[in-house]
């Protein structure tokens, strides 16, 4: 079938604030989705229908069981299969004029500064801390506009970063919000999410995008919105700079890991080869706190207790045994440990350093 591109925007292009003109800054566009989970797949497919010639996805991950409630766009059959590939294909379906391109690794700070400095605008969809101030303060140094998007239960948050001004300068960047990374917010997997608060963040995160493009509206700069769904109610918060803050320097020194993982005791962890080890060994007992009922590893699981229900109190030690706990990244995992050891200092546990993601 021949479609044209005046038949497929042509409700877009009616918008007078749109128009052709509008229209064709959406096709000159490069935009980067960096993660293609809840947030990156809806903004990433909205982001090509609505027009923008050029998408890069990148992500690290495979689809999996727990992924398709809220990332709707991945199916059944795709599940194992990588998420920016499978992206990008949906994407082919569907936009036919956009170019569409994936990578399917995680960005890392060696090379996350020349990949984003490709773009005209990068797009945040990623649900780890650490990676969010690392996409940050890249935009920084490299002077690269940022659409931010996160998720905590029933909320969301949303901005638009480190926008060029008239006068030179740059508005507020992530660490004008939050000046340091707060390791104890739990992730998705951890605290929950419901499937409808991912889509609305999304859209609104691909809507400051477009916006962005067509310099139309006005955006979230130097504002956080905050939404919640249980109340629908938002929220937004004016931010001012934040002189203090040395972004060069921060990037420099900082590995931008998790620092729970940098100063995890060796004596309570275990790595992947060790516990290959002993794994079937009669006194070792394995329990996972992972919060789906998915165990991705190719060894028996003795326990299931869920994180959020890891009761102390009605843990049974037996001093005979050898207890492994294990979680996605080995963050929440460490942090059982860390209590369980307190509570019984005699007991035999240690956690899956680098979680299930790297057995």
């Amino acid at each position: 079938m021949n479609i044209t591109k005046e038949d497929y925007f042509q409700r877009q292009t009616t918008l007078p604030e749109i128009g052709k003109e509008g229209q064709d800054l959406l096709q000159k566009a490069k935009v980067l989705v960096i993660g293609c989970g809840g947030l990156g797949s809806p903004i990433a497919i909205y982001l090509a229908t609505s027009g923008v010639g050029e998408l890069h996805l990148v992500d690290f991950d495979t689809v999996s069981v727990s992924n398709l409630h809220r990332q709707v766009f991945f199916k059944v059959e795709d599940i194992k299969q990588p998420k920016a590939e499978v992206l990008a294909n949906e994407i082919k379906k569907r936009a036919p004029f956009t170019k569409v391109t994936f990578t399917n690794e995680a960005v890392c700070k060696n090379s996350i500064l020349n990949l984003i400095s490709k773009y005209d605008v990068v797009v945040d969809g990623t649900d780890n801390l650490q990676i969010k101030y690392l996409i940050n303060d890249a935009c920084v140094l490299v002077k690269k506009p940022l659409v931010y998007g996160s998720l905590y239960k029933f909320d969301g948050y949303v901005a638009t970063f480190n926008v060029l001004n008239n006068d030179g300068s740059y508005s507020c960047n992530l660490r004008d919000a939050f000046p340091e990374i707060v390791t104890k917010i739990p992730n998705c997997e951890e605290a929950g999410t419901l499937n409808s608060i991912v889509g609305i963040i999304a859209m609104l995160q691909a809507n400051e995008v477009i916006k962005y493009i067509t310099k139309t509206g006005r955006l979230l700069a130097n504002k956080l919105l905050i939404y919640n769904s249980l109340e629908n109610s938002q929220l937004k918060i004016n931010l001012k700079k934040n002189r203090t803050v040395a972004i060069p320097e921060l990037f420099k020194k900082s590995s931008y890991k998790l620092e729970s993982c940098a100063h995890q005791e060796e004596s309570l962890v275990i790595n992947s080869n060790e516990l290959k080890k002993i794994v079937t060994a009669n006194n070792v007992e394995i329990i996972s706190i992972l919060n789906s009922n998915e165990v991705p590893l190719p060894f028996q699981v003795h326990q299931k207790i869920v994180y959020k229900n890891f009761n102390l109190n009605f843990f049974i030690p037996n001093y005979k045994k050898q207890y492994i706990i294990v979680c996605k990244k080995g963050i929440t995992s460490y942090e059982i440990t860390l209590k369980l050891k307190e509570k019984y200092p005699l007991l035999s546990v240690v956690s899956l350093s680098g979680g299930t993601i790297n057995y």
